[in-house]
């Protein structure tokens, strides 16, 4: 049974994230005290459903029950239940900004009478012990929902299959870099193809892109050493049973040679045998 905790900031993006990880195949419970975790990977693993993916919400909205989070933890680690841990961040002015349009009260507001701002501050401040715990953190921040969605998937996508998967995502650093990749590979010494104006407003899904990008001796040795890298890592990550590993590729503005790389990795991985698929985050910005 693979039994994923969904935890994390509100306003995050957790109810997308249901969503998603349903459509994966998972059962899903949100709001769930974390007391209760363990009585209901018991009942999943009940009756002729005996479901085979679990996921179950637990966050501030409980309140005083989170609290017993930690133990909860260590009670799953004692009867070898095995889990993990999704934690959606996002950051502060993020999250007020959130709030604000949706003209929601944040769930620290209900008694308290504080403002957004501080009620944030009060959350992470609850929340920190299970962040550290966290096995994936994802900041939506900088991602749409369909965005999201999309990452989850890709993460995900492993335990409805049985299977390890791989995640390649280009980005671009001007927009913030990824916190939660297993490895990251910066792409900016390269050629440019943004300041040839045949090229500016193609990606690096286009064959033309890809071709200047690989133009020059240096660029082609990179691609060389990068996948003897790969090649290497990748066996290492499975071996040590991760389930799932991120590969992200950065470049200036995220459309032409993080692209190409992350379209070249995830091919390359593909013909090795793997489960890989590409994420591409500012592809359209």
């Amino acid at each position: 049974m693979n039994l994923l905790i969904v935890t994390g900031m509100s306003g995050a993006g957790k109810s997308l994230a249901v969503n998603a990880l349903e459509d994966l195949g998972y059962y899903c419970v949100d709001n769930i005290p974390p007391a209760l975790i363990p009585a209901f990977v018991d009942l999943g693993k009940r009756g002729s459903e005996n479901f085979e993916n679990l996921a179950v919400v637990t966050d501030a909205r409980g309140g005083d029950w989170f609290s017993e989070i930690e133990n909860t933890l260590k009670l799953l680690k004692e009867r070898e239940i095995k889990y993990e841990i999704l934690f959606l961040d996002a950051g502060n002015e993020t999250l007020e900004r959130r709030y604000k349009e949706n003209r929601r009260k944040h769930p620290l507001c209900n008694d308290n009478n504080i403002t957004v701002a501080k009620a944030v501050e009060k959350e992470r401040e609850l929340l920190s012990f299970v962040r550290l715990c966290a096995d994936y953190v994802v900041d939506t921040s900088l991602i749409s929902p369909s965005q999201l969605k999309e990452r989850l998937s890709s993460l995900f996508f492993g335990n409805a299959n049985n299977g390890f998967a791989i995640q390649c995502m280009s980005f671009g650093f001007k927009y913030g870099t990824l916190s939660d990749a297993d490895i990251l590979i910066d792409a900016r010494c390269l050629p440019n193809p943004y300041y040839d104006s045949a090229l500016r407003s193609l990606t690096g899904l286009d064959e033309r892109v890809r071709e200047y990008v690989l133009s020059t001796e240096q660029a082609r040795d990179f691609e060389k050493k990068l996948i003897d890298f790969i090649d290497c890592a990748v066996p290492l990550y499975s071996k040590e049973g991760k389930s799932k590993l991120s590969i992200a590729i950065g470049c200036t503005g995220g459309k032409h040679r993080s692209v190409t790389f992350a379209h070249i990795i995830n091919k390359h991985l593909n013909e090795k045998g793997y489960h890989s698929v590409t994420v591409h985050r500012d592809i359209n910005k």
